[in-house]
């Protein structure tokens, strides 16, 4: 029998997927963090489109769910602040980044599955030797 250690999950899929999504994550939201600091010092016309492009993903994604309009709402009417709008942005952005690697990672983890399962059968057709 295979000692604790030995007994090793073969493809730690769910480790790697939200490994990866947490530094895609943090990259993303550092760069945000950049370059609104530079809007507010420096703002020219190349930062302001960073800024525009950086915001791009969690407006499509809020506008997808439907909250992007109350959200636009809520900011023009003055009931929140610019903090606020970002944070619900990069909140937006990090849930886009996890559910896409999960689901890039689930179907990456299915297909590498497949392949393995159908590499065995061959294998036990042809029989030994």
């Amino acid at each position: 029998m295979d000692s604790p250690s030995e007994r090793q999950a073969p493809y730690p899929l769910l480790r790697i997927m939200g490994s990866n999504a947490f530094l895609l994550s943090i990259i993303y939201l550092l760069a945000g963090i950049g370059v609104e600091l530079a809007r507010r010092f420096y703002p020219t016309r190349l930062v302001q489109q960073l800024s525009l492009s950086l915001d791009s993903l969690p407006a499509r994604a809020l506008d997808l769910v439907g909250a992007l309009e109350p959200l636009r709402a809520t900011y023009l009417d003055g009931r929140i602040s610019d903090a606020q709008v970002r944070l619900v942005f990069g909140l937006t952005t990090i849930a886009v980044i996890f559910i896409l690697a999960f689901g890039v990672g689930l179907l990456v983890g299915g297909l590498r599955s497949y392949v393995e399962r159908r590499a065995l059968r061959k294998t036990r057709q042809r029989g030994p030797g």
